[in-house]
């Protein structure tokens, strides 16, 4: 794991990114005192199953009914 100042970070972060890329980690300092860790992104794939929360929500029939009063603040009315 490599240590770099902010402003060596601010001059060549794409290099940085490149190597970071490859595997390596780095540690961003700031008056010698590490504040930040530059590591690859490892994204997180989640695997979706169409039906998967079938029969364990439930929808009220007027979920989407509005007070009158409160439709009317959402065009500028007054109630």
């Amino acid at each position: 794991m490599d240590h770099v100042n902010v402003s060596e970070a601010r001059a060549h972060l794409s290099r940085l990114l490149d190597r970071v890329e490859s595997g390596e980690e780095i540690i961003i300092s700031r008056s010698g005192q590490p504040v930040a860790r530059l590591l690859p992104y490892l994204g997180t794939v989640v695997t979706r199953r169409p039906g998967a929360w079938r029969g364990r929500v439930q929808i009220a029939d007027d979920f989407d009914e509005l007070p009158e009063d409160l439709a009317a603040s959402f065009h500028g009315e007054s109630g």
